[in-house]
């Protein structure tokens, strides 16, 4: 047996429109009621005043380069969102308070600004590069990375600078608490003042390698040493540098900069 489709009256069909317009009503003000997504970035090497770095033009290639390694950094901050802490064993996820990359992505391109700038080379990570110019790999891996807000920006990091071709290699600790005002922005710059000072560290290692591996060379050329005892020489690490020779350098650099408050680890930490 067959039956008819009935016709809908006028008034239902009235009543379905206006149900199906007050729904699309709702939810185009609940788009535009929902708090926007703000998104921080570590950013490069600025000036102490906030003023952007001059941009170095160079004739030619120097005589040595660095290459950044990806950054490793804690699990439970690898993501978008910004992680505060609460207390000492709590944390918050701020959906609307995020990274414009990835926490560890952040801090390598802030990190390969800062010690291009400082030693004025060039990051040849991922890149070619002719194979008779000396390459010093620098890895990091972030131990903590807190943010306390209205409190203290945390960066707890060990990091290393190897000498490629070479078993020379200076592996250190920086850790630094830079105090920080109200609100998120100021946390970020907590960060990124932090991370300054861990650059500055490393740029004094790199140049206390860069040295070392320039004296043994000229020592094993002047005195006629076999190759291996030339090898030997040029594997001789330097210690780490201290907080007062990398403030040393970061005055020398930034004289206006303030002197730096972290800590460094002799090899091995």
């Amino acid at each position: 047996m067959m039956f008819a489709r009935l016709p809908r009256s006028p008034r239902t069909l009235a009543r379905a429109a206006a149900q199906l317009g007050a729904l699309a009503a709702a939810l185009a003000l609940a788009a535009c009621s929902s708090p926007s997504s703000r998104f921080y970035t570590l950013g490069g090497a600025a000036g102490p005043d906030g003023a952007a770095p001059a941009v170095a033009r160079t004739a030619s290639a120097p005589a040595w380069l660095i290459e950044v390694a990806p950054v490793n950094v804690p699990p439970q901050v690898a993501r978008n969102q910004l992680v505060v802490q609460t207390g000492p064993t709590q944390v918050q996820l701020l959906e609307q308070e995020r990274w414009a990359s990835l926490p560890g992505d952040e801090i390598r391109r802030a990190l390969s600004t800062d010690l291009t700038g400082q030693l004025g080379t060039l990051d040849a990570f991922g890149t070619a590069r002719p194979d008779d110019v000396a390459v010093y790999r620098i890895a990091m891996n972030v131990q903590r990375f807190e943010s306390w807000p209205g409190s203290h920006a945390l960066l707890d990091a060990v990091w290393s600078v190897r000498a490629v071709r070479s078993n020379a290699v200076m592996t250190c600790r920086s850790v630094v608490s830079e105090p920080v005002g109200g609100g998120y922005d100021a946390l970020v710059d907590g960060h990124r003042r932090a991370l300054e000072q861990v650059s500055t560290q490393i740029a004094a290692g790199v140049r206390a390698m860069v040295a070392a591996a320039g004296s043994a060379t000229g020592s094993s050329t002047g005195s006629g040493r076999s190759s291996a005892a030339g090898k030997a020489a040029a594997s001789a690490v330097p210690p780490c540098p201290s907080a007062a020779t990398s403030a040393a350098a970061s005055q020398a650099t930034h004289p206006a900069a303030n002197a730096a408050t972290s800590g460094a680890a002799g090899p091995g930490a």
